[in-house]
Parts: structure tokens; sequence; C-alpha cells
């Protein structure tokens, strides 16, 4: 089998190494590896293929930034060309950026199938351009690997035929699971005067979340008062940090720090008494580390969470985020439990539903 995998922004980084080296364990594979370039600089590309142990890519296609739709029409015209000349087998996307619809929509109108890693997850709330992402790319895909329940049931709710879906498990799961010990030794926190369970940790890049200077400025105002309680460390994200100085605002109380890698980020979160994010990846990984997570979101495409994992939806209130923010760093934030399938194993059953899926297997 020819097999083409695609990763294009540093959260289908975790999604697609494990999967590759599944698929070089079992041998049915010639694979190829396709960085689109959506994210391109050392921080938020380089540093994540270094921690990772992955191959550098076979093909980098380098599109770059822009809007949306530059940047998924620059992806569509790039894949189109590549896998044209490349007829792969099946072509192998993940999450739900402006690559992985762009790399689905070019392999789909070649005929050539395609498998997308983290299927079926919905927020309901298509003001966000990853909902978009998620719709499309699953009605384009012949499999569909998803990592809970409702994941199923949403599919199944769109008229995706059952026999194209395969509940997996979590597999950026399966990285943190690998890493975990060397994140351990990243000493990050040393670096940083941090204490083990003495800080917290935030993440903010979302543009209904940073894009408007009122809903920002309230945000930082309600995250600078739960930094009177414990250090917040705010590794900040390049559009953040352009909002930032656009709005002429300042983020008084947080600790600010440049991005990080795969493996000093793990360790933080793992030594976090709190993170508080608006991610969708750090919900599902601070439900395994059993760390409470406060979500600066109204909702979420990952329920499971929320459910049965250490998950809190806040939205943007800041009387709220303050009352559970403090709840947590006292040492009363949310428990829950790991659900089911994210074991660590999601990438070995992948490479077997695709190896047995195969032309002629």
């Amino acid at each position: 089998m020819n097999l083409i995998q695609v990763v294009g922004a540093r959260p289908n980084f975790m999604k697609i190494a494990p999967l590759f080296r599944a698929v070089a364990r079992r041998g049915f594979a010639r694979q190829r590896l396709v960085h689109t370039g959506q994210h391109y600089d050392a921080a938020m590309s380089e540093v994540f293929f270094r921690d990772l142990a992955m191959p550098a890519p076979d093909v980098f296609l380098g599109v770059g930034s822009g809007s949306h739709a530059e940047q998924t029409a620059a992806v569509l015209v790039a894949a189109e060309k590549l896998f044209s000349a490349e007829r792969p087998d099946l072509v192998v996307v993940a999450g739900d950026v402006n690559s992985t619809l762009a790399c689905a929509l070019a392999a789909a109108k070649l005929g050539i199938p395609v498998a997308h890693v983290e299927a079926g997850l919905r927020s309901r709330d298509r003001s966000m351009p990853e909902e978009i992402n998620r719709i499309l790319t699953d009605q384009l895909a012949e499999l569909l690997f998803t990592p809970s329940p409702d994941g199923d049931e949403n599919l199944e709710r769109e008229g995706v035929p059952g026999a194209k879906i395969r509940r997996v498990g979590n597999v950026m799961i399966d990285s943190l699971l690998a890493h975990l010990p060397a994140a351990r030794r990243s000493g990050i926190l040393g670096r940083l005067g941090l204490c083990a369970k003495g800080y917290g940790l935030l993440t903010l890049h979302r543009p209904g979340n940073v894009d408007d200077p009122a809903v920002l400025s309230r945000l930082l105002g309600a995250l600078g008062e739960l930094a009177r309680e414990e250090p917040i460390v705010f590794p900040v994200h390049p559009r953040t940090r352009r909002r930032l100085s656009e709005f002429g605002l300042s983020a008084a109380g947080l600790r600010l720090v440049e991005p990080l890698g795969y493996l000093d980020f793990l360790s933080l979160t793992d030594g976090a008494a709190l993170v508080l994010t608006d991610s969708g990846g750090i919900q599902e990984e601070t439900t395994v580390l059993g760390i409470p997570c406060l979500t600066l979101r109204e909702n979420t495409e990952r329920p499971i969470t929320v459910e049965v994992g250490t998950n809190q939806l806040v939205g943007l209130d800041p009387h709220r985020i303050v009352a559970e923010g403090r709840r947590a760093l006292a040492g009363d934030g949310k428990r829950g439990r790991i659900p089911d399938l994210w074991d660590g194993h999601a990438a070995d059953r992948m490479a077997e539903a695709i190896e047995r899926w195969r032309p002629g297997g």
C-alpha cells in the first residue's frame, strides 16, 4: 500500500506520530509524510517534530499563513498536484485544521480514499472554523477513526454508514503516555522557578477569545485576579501576542513565556494545579493526567471530558472563571476518570484497520 499521512499544524503532530510508527512496525505500507506548512516556524512546528521523534517530512508544501480561504486554497492546489503525481492508495488526515479539509477535498476529487483521524467530534457551533472543517472532512472520508462514543453517534446521525466508522480511542493519548517520562525530565519547572502543583497553566488563542478587545480584556482581568493566588504561566500563541500588541492590552500578573515544545508543555501540564484553556486537545490531556481543567468556551467538541473527565466549561464569565479557578488552586478542582480506549494503543488499532481495509487485503 502507498500511504500518505498529512500534518499541517501542531495539533496534528501528536495524532500522526504514533500512527506513523504503528504502520512502520506492521510493515504493510510505503509511507510518505507530507507537511503542508500551515504552522511553519520553529516554535510552532520544528520543535514538535524533534520532541515527538518524527521523521523529517518527505514533502513540505510550504503554504504558510493567510486567511482561512487563502490557506485552504493554497493547500488544496498544492495537495492536488502532489496526489495526482503520487497516486496514493489512501490519504490520512487528522483533526480539524484547514490543512485537514483541504487535503481531504483534494484527495476525494481525485478519487483517492481518505482516512480521518479524530472523526465525529462536534461542538455544534458553526461560528468555529474548525467545526466546518470537521463536518466536511467526515463527509469525504472512507475510514473514520473516532476517539469516543459521541463521535460514533454524531456520524451515524449525519448519515455516515456504520461500516466506515472505527472507534479506536484517542491517539493523542498515545503520544502523551509514550512521552510523559521524558517530559517529566525536561526541567522546565526548574527553569521557570515553579513548584509542582504550585501554579496554573493558561493557553488562549481562539479568534472568539482574542480577536475582540473587550472579550480579551475581560479574560485577562479575571486571569490576572487568579494569578494573585498562584502563578499563572502563559505560553503566548503568536496570534494572541499580536492582538495584545494591537489592542494595547497588558497581561498584568501572568507569567508570559514563548510557545513551548511538546515535552516542555506536557511537563507544565502534568505539574499544574489547574489548566485554563480554549484548546481542544488540552481538555483531553488534562483528563488523562487528572488535572482540573477550565475551558474558556461556551461549548466543546469533546464532551466526554466534561461528562467523565476533569474538564469544566466556564465560558467567558469572569466571576465564574475566578471562582472555579480559586477552587481548583485550593485543591478542590473537578476529578474524573479516563475514558475507555484512551490507553495508549489507539494507533495500533488504526494501523490494523488500515491494513485490513487495503485493496485486496
